[in-house]
């Protein structure tokens, strides 16, 4: 048994081993090609092992710094109020629909349900969001349209709410006398923290890789863009700058690490991203604990 169990430890072991540089490597590539000559990425391609290295296109970058640190500003800013307010509405939604003597209860889940399915299509909410609410050009339009409620995420915490919180626990609240709101307040978030955290984690990434919302309706204020409308916008001004005919142009265009500034935006666009999940991973293994009655 002893040796089955090393033998079991041993391959989980190197399964794990090679699942995790599978993940780790491609981010180590797109970090290296960032670093690397413009000339000895064309001719060499990209590299683990580099033959030059090179920070010309941080420096490049760099010399929009204000302008990066402004829209990495308006990025933090969207995410953090756009993910709380996707999970208050969303959580609110998901215990109402959990509740099993819910009046209306087949009829409102059947609208969320709805939503996954179908939709009024880029057009007719481009309208509605531009000549209704006007949202253009306003910060507005990278918070509320698409991403403020995910109907998914609502079916997801309500299966949780339903399959992972024992009944017994809101009787238990309920005989105590405690109100839905109380419930919701001291039974359901605590119970609910691993599912809520998880679903938070998608609506930040979300909100954090979102380009559309800043293409359709941010115009004219560009000091609105997130970090990813000004990566993007870079990017076409390199490729410009890249194919333009003027001699001057593309004389200027030499100079420009195109490819490895897109390997740099790609690394700076991930990178906080990197940083910040790692924090919440403690939250997933709770839900392993979470749940059980005392008697």
């Amino acid at each position: 048994m002893k040796k089955r169990s090393r033998l079991f430890n041993t391959l989980a072991n190197t399964v794990m081993m090679t699942w995790t540089l599978l993940i780790v490597l491609p981010f180590l590539l797109i970090f290296l090609s960032s670093i690397t000559d413009e000339t000895t990425l064309v001719v060499q391609g990209y590299s683990y092992f580099p033959q030059k290295l090179s920070l010309d296109s941080y420096k490049y970058i760099l010399r929009s710094s204000n302008t990066i640190v402004k829209a990495y500003g308006v990025s933090i800013f969207v995410t953090g109020i756009g993910t709380a307010i996707n999970l208050l509405l969303s959580t609110l939604m998901a215990y109402s629909l959990s509740v099993k003597d819910l009046p209306g209860k087949q009829v409102m889940s059947f609208f969320v349900f709805f939503t996954m399915l179908f939709n009024g299509g880029i057009v007719p909410s481009y309208l509605i969001w531009t000549y209704i609410f006007n949202i253009k050009d306003t910060v507005w339009a990278q918070l509320l349209p698409n991403l403020l409620m995910s109907a998914w995420n609502i079916m997801l915490m309500r299966t949780y709410f339903t399959t992972s919180i024992p009944d017994g626990i809101y009787e238990a609240a309920e005989l105590d006398g405690a109100s839905r709101l109380t419930i919701f307040l001291k039974v359901v978030l605590p119970l609910g923290k691993p599912i809520i955290v998880t679903m938070g984690t998608f609506a930040g990434l979300a909100y954090w890789n979102d380009w559309t919302n800043g293409l359709y309706f941010i115009v004219k204020r560009t000091d609105l863009y997130n970090i990813q409308n000004l990566l993007n916008q870079m990017v076409s001004n390199i490729q410009y700058l890249v194919k333009a005919e003027s001699s001057y142009v593309s004389g200027a265009a030499v100079s420009i690490p195109s490819t490895a500034i897109q390997m740099t935006i790609a690394f700076i666009a991930i990178l906080p991203i990197m940083l910040i999940f790692p924090m919440f991973q403690k939250y997933y293994a709770k839900g392993i604990t979470l749940g059980g009655i005392k008697g």
